[in-house]
C-alpha cells in the first residue's frame, strides 16, 4: 500500500486489466440487484438482461438492423463535423499560439465559449440554418472547435522557446521557425486536442439528433422514450458509449503510431 498513492508507480498491465473488468462487473452487480429487488422500478430502470434483449431487437428485427442505419448516420454526421473541426480548427489555434497579436484578438471570442453552455446555441442554429443536417453538423462543429481552438493554442505555446531561437540561429525565418520546429514537436499535444474533440461530438450527438432526425442514434433514443421503451434508451446509449470508447482508443493508437517517441517519455 506504499505506493497507493504515488502516482508514478507503474501499474502491471494484467493488473490493470482486472481493476477494470472488476468495476464495471461490481457496476452490472448492483444494477441487477436494484432491478431484482425491485428498489428501482423497471420504468425508471430496465434490468440488465432486458437492455440486451432490446440491443439484440435493434439489431436485427424484421429483416432490418435500424441500430445499424442509425449508427451510420451518427458516424457519417461526426465524421463530416469533425473533418471541418480539423481542417478549421487546427490552423486558427496555430495562428493564435504563434503570433500574440491574433491570439489577443481572437481570445475574447474564443476563451469564452469553453464554459458557456453550446446547447443554448441549438434554438439560433434551428433559426438562421433550418433543421436540416446542416444544423446538426454545424451544431456538432461548434461545440468541438470552441474546445480544440484553445487547446492547439496551449500546444503552441507549450513548446520551449530554444525550438524557435535554434532555427532563427540556423537562418530560418519566422515562419520557418514556426512550421519546422514548433509545430512538429506541438503536434503529439495537438493530436490529443483532436481526441478531446471527437469525444466532445460524441456527447453532442443525440442533442444535434433530438431535431427533426430522421435517422441516428438520438433519434432512435428520442422514439424510444416517447414509447416509454426504456430498455431501447438505454440500449442507445450503450451504444453510442461503445462508440464514443471506440473512437477514443482508435486515436489514442493512432497518435502512437504517429509519435511514438511521445509515448516513451
Amino acid at each position: 500500500m506504499s505506493e497507493f498513492w504515488n502516482p508514478y508507480a507503474p501499474l502491471d498491465g494484467r493488473q490493470r486489466q482486472w481493476l477494470g473488468v472488476g468495476s464495471v462487473l461490481a457496476l452490472l452487480l448492483v444494477w441487477s440487484l436494484l432491478t431484482v429487488t425491485g428498489l428501482v422500478s423497471s420504468t425508471k430502470l430496465p434490468a440488465p438482461w432486458d437492455v440486451v434483449t432490446a440491443l439484440s431487437y435493434l439489431s436485427w428485427h424484421d429483416g432490418d438492423s435500424m441500430l445499424f442505419t442509425a449508427t451510420l448516420w451518427s458516424v457519417g454526421r461526426l465524421l463530416v463535423a469533425g473533418v471541418l473541426v480539423i481542417a478549421i480548427g487546427i490552423p486558427i489555434g496555430i495562428c493564435m499560439g504563434a503570433a500574440p497579436r491574433v491570439n489577443a484578438a481572437l481570445s475574447p471570442l474564443v476563451d469564452p465559449f469553453r464554459s458557456a453552455p453550446v446547447v443554448a446555441l441549438l434554438p439560433i442554429l434551428v433559426m438562421w440554418l433550418g433543421i436540416g443536417e446542416t444544423m446538426k453538423i454545424a451544431f456538432l462543429f461548434i461545440g468541438a472547435v470552441v474546445y480544440l481552438i484553445p487547446m492547439v493554442r496551449d500546444a503552441i505555446q507549450a513548446v520551449p522557446q530554444s525550438y524557435w531561437i535554434g532555427a532563427r540561429d540556423l537562418g530560418a525565418t519566422p515562419w520557418e521557425c514556426i512550421h519546422r520546429a514548433v509545430i512538429p514537436m506541438a503536434m503529439p499535444r495537438i493530436a490529443d486536442a483532436v481526441i478531446v474533440a471527437f469525444s466532445v461530438m460524441w456527447t453532442y450527438i443525440t442533442v444535434a439528433e433530438y431535431v427533426n432526425a430522421r435517422q441516428g442514434l438520438g433519434q432512435l433514443i428520442q422514439n424510444a422514450r416517447r414509447f416509454s421503451a426504456w430498455d431501447q434508451v438505454f440500449a442507445g446509449i450503450i451504444v453510442i458509449i461503445a462508440l464514443a470508447l471506440a473512437t477514443y482508443q482508435f486515436m489514442v493508437w493512432l497518435k502512437r503510431r504517429l509519435y511514438p517517441w511521445e509515448t516513451q517519455q
